[in-house]
């Protein structure tokens, strides 16, 4: 009995385990969560969940549900990047310098160019201050989305798009504590210093007692978040600190509540976004074409050239089976900004106005970038399936590629 139920049973968590389904998952909750924010009806109790006040500012803890989501819940979600990382950079496809290399310069070309393709539409308008907005890449959305793709994607790309993102949402919060007001709070800041330190201790004298490290990483978030640093990057700075042989047992415990509850609710509370009534004309400002332009050109044309030269100067090198047609698609799906640009542009700008216009922007850079992503690697799948083909079965592919299309 217990035989013919796993046989019924098997193939439904087989779905429910695989990334893909999280990414549908993501878009479903993004569509909702649009459709209930501005659908009159709903619109004003659906927005009223995200700002219930849970705790009194005198806590120092978060105050209302959607900080809650976005400042602790996605701790765990970084933390489960970050073990995937570590792994990597251990025994994986980032485990040799250059390789390793390689996110870094990427995620560093990912943000120059597109800054710079915003600053040409807008260095000298009241826009300016919003060059930061398409320098993120959005770490759910993106991985995702290659997720979805499946083997179209090679796993060393898709373990590549994750270093890339981290780094990049690491960068964004520099960006943001040097250029858009952050203030520090060096004392908290210090405190927090000060837990890391105790946390690589544990790590040195090989401590793995699941008291010790919880109470120790609930330290580090609770100094983070007050120290005015993002406070869900404590989740990657665990991850990195903690032992090898702890990082299979927690990431057992925490992925189905990161997949399947912390995902979700991030994607429903951060996309409650009211559309202008005029939706189409707000494409036609600098201020939109600077984002648009930034995140869906701009990011994979910086991110494939700065890998190029690294590669070139022999400094960096691809991880294997990963061609640069392939990085070069990574690119468009580092595109899909979302959660980082939208809390950009909530502190570049204070015109409730102009921070519509740069969301449906955001928004629209989303669609666009998907769409973009998932033609690109169909058409070079089929490109490259007909290059190996025998030579007797290419003009029968060639011709069944066309048919599809």
């Amino acid at each position: 009995m217990r035989k013919v139920i796993g046989r019924a049973v098997d193939p439904l968590w087989l779905l429910i385990n695989d990334s893909r389904f999280t990414g549908i998952m993501l878009i479903v909750c993004t569509i909702g969560s649009i459709f209930l924010a501005n659908y009159h009806e709903s619109a004003d109790a659906y927005k009223s969940i995200w700002a219930v006040q849970l705790f009194p500012s005198s806590f120092h803890l978060p105050e209302t549900f959607i900080s809650w989501i976005n400042n602790y819940m996605m701790a765990f979600f970084f933390m489960m990047a970050g073990m995937e990382i570590k792994r990597e950079l251990i025994s994986g496809e980032l485990s040799s310098l250059k390789k390793a290399i390689l996110p870094f310069g990427a995620a560093l070309g990912g943000m120059i160019v597109p800054a710079l393709i915003y600053v040409a539409f807008n260095a000298h308008t009241q826009y300016a201050k919003g060059w930061g907005i398409p320098t993120a890449t959005d770490i759910a959305f993106s991985v995702g989305i290659a997720s979805i793709l499946g083997k179209r994607v090679p796993v060393g790309l898709k373990i590549l798009l994750m270093a890339l993102a981290i780094i990049d949402d690491l960068g964004a919060i520099i960006v943001i504590a040097l250029f858009y007001g952050g203030h520090l709070n060096w004392m908290f800041l210090g405190l927090a210093a000060a837990l890391y330190g105790v946390i690589i201790f544990l790590n040195y004298k090989k401590i793995s007692s699941p008291f010790i490290w919880i109470v120790a990483s609930l330290g580090l978030w609770f100094a983070l978040y007050n120290s005015g640093v993002e406070a869900s990057i404590a989740g990657v700075l665990i991850a990195f600190a903690m032992p090898v042989d702890m990082l299979p047992k927690v990431e057992q415990r925490i992925h189905r509540y990161v997949n399947f509850l912390i995902l979700p609710l991030f994607a429903f509370a951060n996309t409650a976004i009211i559309l202008p009534n005029d939706v189409m004309g707000s494409f036609g400002s600098t201020l939109s074409l600077g984002i648009m332009f930034g995140l869906v050109i701009g990011k994979p044309i910086g991110i494939f050239l700065f890998s190029r030269v690294l590669v070139a100067l022999k400094i960096a090198s691809l991880p294997n089976k990963v061609q640069w047609k392939q990085l070069f698609g990574m690119g468009t799906l580092a595109g899909i900004g979302f959660t980082m640009s939208i809390f950009t542009t909530m502190l570049a700008f204070k015109q409730q106005e102009f921070q519509d216009i740069a969301k449906v922007s955001i928004l629209a850079s989303v669609l666009l970038s998907l769409i973009l992503s998932l033609v690109y690697f169909v058409a070079i799948n089929v490109k490259e399936s007909i290059d190996h083909a025998p030579e007797k079965d290419k003009k029968i592919a060639g011709n069944t590629a066309l048919n599809i299309s």
